[in-house]
């Protein structure tokens, strides 16, 4: 398992893309507002993981913050999948998010 500084550090990393695509997403004109708002939803849980990951030393915990965001962040990208009328940019958006926190969960398990 990775140090808990490192998961922090590589989580900032991860929270930068998921406001990114929150950013994307609201500026979007073709998003239904369900995924606008599961979007938005993603952007404020991951700002309440990284407060309770700047606070856990345990790997356990750890673990589950970032696996509870996946759940989140995956069903934001199945719903962008299944929106044939979403811009590229949110979806791209979405997609290196999804990406990024996947790569990271790998790393914990």
């Amino acid at each position: 398992m990775i140090q808990a500084s490192e998961v922090r550090k590589k989580f900032s990393q991860v929270e930068q893309s998921i406001h990114q695509a929150a950013q994307a997403c609201q500026k979007s004109q073709s998003a239904s507002s369900e995924i606008k708002a599961s979007v938005e939803n993603l952007d404020k849980q991951s700002n309440e993981t990284k407060a309770k990951l700047q606070k856990s030393e345990d790997e356990a915990s750890i673990r589950q913050y970032v696996d509870e965001l996946d759940v989140l962040v995956d069903k934001c990208k199945n719903a962008c999948d299944k929106d044939g009328k979403i811009d590229q940019e949110t979806k791209n958006a979405v997609n290196k998010a999804s990406k990024e926190l996947s790569d990271l969960k790998l790393q914990l398990h």
